[in-house]
């Protein structure tokens, strides 16, 4: 390259410095003269074309220079969720740990399916996706994905986990629904039948015709499990007495019972129907609502994610739980969530809210280290063993569940209630899972006598008194003591006892009666001494001696539990 001849455009001012075009004489900035023998040339170039080839050859070697110097550096890795910039501007690439859970469209699931919560976790470098399966409700094909290392997460309920064998442990816990899953009585179709003894004089009509009843609920589900329940604690209840129709979602139920042509007397239901089929004058029987607890849906980690990723695991079961602290909040967001991941109106989407208590941080580590959870298994595997569904109640309950990955979570959470607790004492005890005391119902003898029934409990042993007297026996106690621990899950707000005392026909009326109404109430107040429940006494004496047996039979001397409905 060679430069041409200066060419001059302007000139100098020697007093300021001003660039001043050559025309002028006199400097534009300051007005001094202008020395017109010092001007300033601009620079033009020609190019010398045969120098060309030699300059492509120089810059692809240098090219070449710097991609291989390049390639001989250490590879620096992203550590964290930020992208790491040199001082040269040089941006790494972000790397993401993969997670993959499988799952049903439960709506208490919906905060897993959540854009917000895949974008949370993206920010601390996990790559997070929610698979919805075709057979989505059968948990034995989400868990087979799990155990071969298809999925590194599954949600379900409990029982679902208890009949499977897993390569993995419960880990977190997500909700127990609080009357989402009801049993419900078809009260259109057969305009008598509002309680189980209703349901068993139904079901032994239709057999002298030679008849079967029909039962509806989703099979695998909280809904099958909630039939299990049902038959485990009443006496008048047993699956064996119906056709099974097991369907696939509970719309499915829904729409079997709303049939007139179908002869389906009972079906298990979930929300928004429990609320659907209360408004339409159905009859629920019993809830999730009355059995608190009873369901409870759970976090699963496989073994081989707790072993390589435990720090990730932590992490996210922060960013899920930060989410449902968020909520509590704002429970309006929840509802938008629920109502658009189910494409459910907002009227519904309330509906299924006030059916599922959702767990908070705190309140999951709670239950995972004082003992709550392990009661919880051992009266779910305790259900399914007398339902023959499982062969014994686990020997160590206590390995099937881990509460370390909440604790980051919980200690979140915590440090959030301290800071909220002086200015929202409320919003404070939600976070933490304490239930807001509630005054409790007080209800007058002739309310709860004439409380609607729900049905006979399921008494396990012979309550026995001493002859001639209202004295129980050891044995007594002992049965009473079993049925005390089994009664403590229904809830006092929604349920009731009235304790029945029959005596056989023999001897003066008068005296049975006075001795059945002792014996109830001795009844009555020594499960008074272990229950919140309400309880009431009452003496039938020989009045209402059992069908197809003798009044004078022995085994007319009886002590029935009944739970009553006081409210929803």
């Amino acid at each position: 390259m060679k430069s041409t001849p200066k060419q001059y455009h302007s000139i100098n001012c020697q007093n300021c410095g001003h660039i001043n075009s050559i025309a002028l004489t006199h400097c534009q900035n300051c007005h001094a003269p202008l020395n017109r023998n010092k001007k300033t040339p601009t620079r033009s170039f020609t190019m010398n074309w045969s120098v060309v080839p030699l300059i492509g050859i120089l810059a692809l070697a240098g090219i070449l220079y710097l991609v291989w110097k390049t390639r001989s550096l250490p590879v620096q890795k992203a550590t964290n969720t930020n992208s790491i910039s040199t001082g040269s501007e040089n941006t790494l690439k972000q790397e993401y740990t993969p997670l993959l859970a499988s799952g049903n469209s439960f709506s208490g699931y919906s905060t897993f399916r959540s854009p917000e919560l895949r974008q949370a976790l993206k920010k601390l470098g996990i790559d997070w996706r929610y698979q919805l399966g075709m057979d989505e409700m059968h948990f034995s094909k989400q868990i087979e994905q799990l155990n071969q290392g298809k999925t590194d997460l599954a949600f379900s309920t409990l029982d679902e986990f208890l009949l499977q064998k897993v390569n993995g442990k419960v880990v977190g816990l997500i909700d127990r629904t609080m009357g989402g899953d009801a049993v419900i009585l078809n009260t259109k179709k057969y305009p008598k039948l509002r309680s189980l003894q209703d349901l068993t004089q139904l079901v032994q009509q239709q057999r002298s015709q030679g008849k079967l009843l029909d039962i509806a609920f989703t099979g695998n589900s909280p809904s099958e499990y909630l039939a299990l329940l049902l038959s485990a604690k009443f006496e008048e209840f047993q699956l064996s007495d119906f056709q099974i129709r097991r369907v696939e979602d509970a719309a499915d139920a829904w729409k079997l019972i709303q049939d007139p042509r179908q002869n389906v007397a009972v079906a298990v239901v979930w929300e928004p129907y429990v609320t659907q089929a209360q408004n339409q004058g159905y009859t629920v029987v019993l809830s999730s609502g009355d059995a608190q607890g009873a369901i409870v849906d759970v976090i699963i980690a496989s073994n081989r994610l707790i072993q390589s990723q435990p720090d990730k695991l932590s992490d996210f079961l922060a960013a899920y739980y930060r989410r449902v602290d968020a909520d509590m909040r704002d429970a309006s967001r929840l509802k938008q969530q629920i109502a658009q991941d189910g494409q459910l109106s907002a009227e519904d989407a309330i509906a299924v809210i006030q059916g599922i208590k959702f767990f908070t941080a705190t309140e999951a580590q709670s239950w995972l280290t004082d003992g709550t959870f392990e009661k919880r298994i051992n009266s779910t595997a305790a259900i399914l063993t007398l339902a023959g569904k499982m062969e014994q109640v686990p020997t160590n309950p206590k390995n099937l569940f881990t509460p370390q990955f909440v604790t980051q979570a919980a200690n979140n959470t915590q440090t959030l209630i301290d800071l909220i607790r002086a200015d929202n004492p409320t919003l404070a005890s939600k976070l933490a899972g304490q239930e807001i005391a509630l005054t409790p119902r007080k209800f007058d003898r002739n309310s709860l006598t004439t409380a609607p029934n729900i049905g006979n409990l399921q008494v396990n042993g012979n309550v026995k008194f001493a002859y001639d007297s209202a004295t129980l026996t050891p044995e007594g106690k002992q049965t009473l003591d079993r049925l005390a621990a089994e009664m403590s899950d229904f809830n006092d707000r929604t349920v009731a006892v009235r304790v029945i005392g029959h005596t056989s026909r023999t001897g003066l009326a008068a005296l049975n009666q006075k001795l059945s109404q002792q014996r109830s109430q001795v009844v009555a107040n020594y499960l008074k001494s272990r229950l919140k429940l309400q309880i009431v006494a009452e003496g039938k004496g020989f009045r209402q001696p059992l069908s197809g047996i003798s009044p004078q039979d022995p085994r007319n001397q009886r002590t029935e539990i009944r739970l009553v409905r006081v409210g929803t």
